[in-house]
Order: C-alpha cells, then structure tokens, then sequence
C-alpha cells in the first residue's frame, strides 16, 4: 500500500532532519521493518529523493507559509510529514494534491502531537491556495 510506502518515506525524512543522510542501508532496513513490496520501495524512494533533492526549496515554502514563529518551533514530526506531501504535490503528478494532503495530515496524526494534523492540513492548504 502507498500509504505504507509514505510512513517509511516519512521515517526517513524524519531522520534526515537529525542529520541522517539517508544512507542506503538505513533505508534498507526501514523497509525491511516494514514489509514493503518492490513498488511500494519504489514509490518510497521516489518521495525521498525528491524531499531530499528539494528539501531547502521545500522548507522555505513551509517557512513562508508559517509565520507565526520560526521555522526551527516546528516540530520535526510535522515538518516531515509536509514535506512528504510537498514532495508528491510538486514532483509527483501523479498523485492528487489532495491525497498528498491527507496522508501527510494521517501521518501528523499519527506521530506527532493531538493539534499537528490541523496545523500540517492548515500549512499545506494556505501552500496549495498560493
């Protein structure tokens, strides 16, 4: 499933952020740990070379869209997961941003704080309305 596909995606990212380098056998074994099948190690990869290809471009547009306080206050969690779904909705045309949107505000849910899948949905909608 792309969703799995996603939260491995993500559990890279997410390491990146603490200065991993995503280093193939690192990689090799979140993949592993989550039973993915080829395609959806395809699509994992797909997503992660374009965050980490793109990453300050990306991160710059999340910064310009929050204003309220600095880019560093985001949690990593959340930063993770919108870059995700940047990633897919820039790079990726074959994905709906909406989908891109909602998989990235399940994977807030999921690993970051009760209010952060409002604020990634929030973030990534006033990008997307730009």
């Amino acid at each position: 499933m792309r969703s799995d596909a996603r939260e491995a995606a993500f559990k890279i990212v997410f390491a990146d952020l603490f200065g991993g380098d995503g280093e193939k056998n690192f990689r090799a074994g979140v993949y592993r740990l989550a039973k993915l099948k080829e395609e959806e190690i395809a699509f994992a990869e797909r997503i992660v070379n374009a965050v980490l290809t793109h990453k300050d471009e990306l991160s710059g547009e999340i910064a310009e869209t929050v204003t309220r306080f600095a880019d560093y206050r985001i949690y990593p969690a959340d930063k993770a997961a919108m870059l995700i779904a940047l990633a897919e909705i820039k790079y990726m045309d074959d994905i709906p941003p909406v989908v891109s949107v909602s998989e990235a505000t399940a994977i807030a849910r999921k690993y970051s704080t009760e209010k952060s899948a409002d604020f990634v949905n929030g973030v990534l909608g006033g990008i997307i309305n730009k």
